[in-house]
């Protein structure tokens, strides 16, 4: 039976911290990677993820579906021996808090201008 490929993944935050690195098999699937991160997020950040769809991945400049495994994801730089793989982690507020956030914003917008031309 053959044995798993593990690969070494660190998760880099916003602000250039890091979460990891953890030993994930090939077969385990992105969403499994977001979940991790949700649970491991630090405390204190300013901008924290509140649920899983939240949360992209990027590796090798291209953002990782939910479905795809790890092993799929692998770009070329992650085959290297020994290496830890460095995947970029952003983090998208869900669409319902930018909306009443924007509300708020346009509010006090409310000034006319009163130029005039002579």
């Amino acid at each position: 039976m053959p044995e798993e490929e593990l690969i070494d993944i660190k998760f880099r935050l916003y602000d250039g911290s890091d979460i990891g690195p953890f030993r994930y098999s090939s077969t385990s699937t992105v969403d499994m990677l977001k979940q991790r991160i949700v649970s491991d997020w630090p405390k204190g950040k300013t901008i924290a993820p509140k649920a899983v769809n939240e949360v992209k991945l990027i590796s090798s400049g291209k953002i990782l579906e939910n479905s795809k495994t790890v092993g799929q994801c692998k770009g070329p730089l992650g085959e290297v021996g020994g290496g830890v793989v460095i995947m970029h982690v952003v983090v998208q507020p869900s669409l319902a808090k930018t909306k009443t956030e924007k509300k708020i914003d346009d509010s006090p917008r409310k000034i006319v201008c009163q130029c005039s031309i002579l």
